[in-house]
């Protein structure tokens, strides 16, 4: 089945909390149930994009994005290509906010929340080292501000 066809199957059945990561090829198949991974043979910021825009299509959850804190240090000396990546990634987000952390700690984020919700995993043929892309669903149509106000008033 094509990849795209899987992520608009998939995306109007997750919602709050649970993940969707758009990988490097390097990235380990997991093993943990709810763990879905689908390979797409295609450009990883093609992918992300794709994802992004059918989030913000179906409404009901916003992307939390999570990038490696690794890929800030990264240069093209290191890994060719990573410069221009790096540019056109924060050019498809510029609309949020990224949130920026050690690679090992977003793996420990997703370890705790693959034991309770569903991660779809779409693997890219993307050759760069650190520019994996980690996106916690979020509700879309309900804050923060609005659950503490719900909670104040309940208590």
């Amino acid at each position: 089945m094509n990849w795209k066809k899987q992520v608009l199957e998939t995306i109007p059945l997750l919602g709050h909390r649970n993940w969707i990561l758009v990988v490097d090829k390097a990235y380990p198949m997991q093993s943990a149930p709810g763990i879905k991974t689908i390979y797409t043979n295609e450009r990883l910021l093609r992918v992300l994009k794709f994802v992004l825009k059918t989030i913000r299509w179906e409404g009901h959850a916003k992307p939390v994005i999570y990038t490696d804190k690794e890929l800030l240090f990264m240069r093209d000396d290191l890994s060719y290509g990573v410069d221009s990546f790096k540019s056109d990634l924060s050019r498809i987000t510029s609309k949020q906010e990224l949130q920026v952390m050690p690679h090992d700690e977003i793996f420990a984020k997703l370890d705790e929340a693959s034991k309770l919700f569903n991660v779809l995993v779409l693997k890219s043929d993307c050759l760069i080292p650190y520019t994996s892309v980690f996106i916690e669903l979020d509700c879309g149509y309900w804050s923060a501000d609005k659950e503490k106000a719900l909670r104040e008033r309940i208590s």
